[in-house]
């Protein structure tokens, strides 16, 4: 083969690669672990989860209040259990040059999240009803 020609060939498979990889249990806690992530859905906040050691979990809606709980891995995707929500919430988690985004695989068409910003610090949660 012509060198010009391999070399067409070769830059013609690297443009034509998803830079988006999807992401097993080991990448994801390397990727989330010490970190907390907000996300965003539709161009409007969503959410925030604190990701803790040994695969724990604080998720909150933006509002003060957040729920504990535990991640694991089934069929290549990542799932979520809460301790007000024990039936498993699971999702496809990639990463890109944009950061981490998240299909949520119980019901695809309902929600697709993607990270907007991290930080190394920790949740704000208020509690239930906290007030006079």
């Amino acid at each position: 083969m012509h060198k010009t020609s391999l070399l067409s060939l070769l830059l013609g498979l690297t443009f034509s690669v998803d830079p988006a990889l999807a992401m097993g249990a080991k990448a994801f806690d390397d990727y989330t672990r010490g970190k907390t992530f907000f996300f965003a859905s539709d161009g409007e906040p969503y959410g925030a989860e604190e990701y803790l050691s040994n695969r724990r979990v604080r998720w909150t809606f933006l509002d003060g209040e957040c729920k504990e709980g535990e991640w694991f891995e089934q069929d290549d995707l990542i799932c979520f259990v809460y301790e007000d929500q024990p039936v498993p919430q699971c999702w496809s988690f990639e990463i890109s040059a944009n950061g981490l985004s998240a299909r949520f695989e119980n019901d695809p068409t309902q929600t697709e999240l993607y990270e907007v910003r991290q930080s190394s610090e920790p949740l704000m949660c208020l509690g239930p009803e906290v007030g006079v």
